[in-house]
């Protein structure tokens, strides 16, 4: 039975200097699918990506603090993350055929993963792998 994954609750989310070409890399190099941008020409003002396998990230246009506002987080080029992945192989083989960066080779870890790790253009780490955390504790009782 194959059932969809559930809605993320938690998204991590970045900034990019040129946000429609690191949608198009990250759709084309790594698998993600686009979900919504919103904007104008170049400007995105917010996009969503799905990772089929589950999650995703959203992410925007890097823009200037609005007067009196609070600072932008997340300056392009500074964020990291880990995907998990069934066929940390094939999303290796789909982003070498893309021109990816790749950063670490495929590698078995010591904790039983298989990982490697790929720069986006925007300078962003991005590691694939098998390793999907270990088990979450027992939720506490309600009374």
């Amino acid at each position: 039975m194959d059932v969809a994954a559930p809605a993320p609750q938690v998204w991590p989310s970045l900034r990019a200097t040129d946000a429609r070409a690191l949608i198009r890399f990250l759709v084309d190099a790594f698998g993600f699918q686009e979900v919504v941008a919103y904007g104008e020409g170049e400007f995105v003002a917010h996009a969503e990506l799905a990772w089929p396998e589950g999650g995703g990230v959203m992410l925007g246009s890097d823009r200037e603090t609005p007067e009196g506002g609070a600072p932008c987080p997340g300056r392009p080029g500074g964020f990291t993350a880990y995907v998990v992945t069934a066929d940390p192989d094939g999303v290796h083989d789909r982003a070498v055929a893309a021109g990816a960066r790749i950063t670490t080779a495929l590698t078995e870890t010591d904790y039983g993963s298989r990982d490697f790790a790929a720069a986006d253009p925007e300078g962003n780490q991005w590691y694939f792998g098998t390793y999907r955390g270990a088990p979450r504790p027992a939720a506490p009782a309600r009374g």
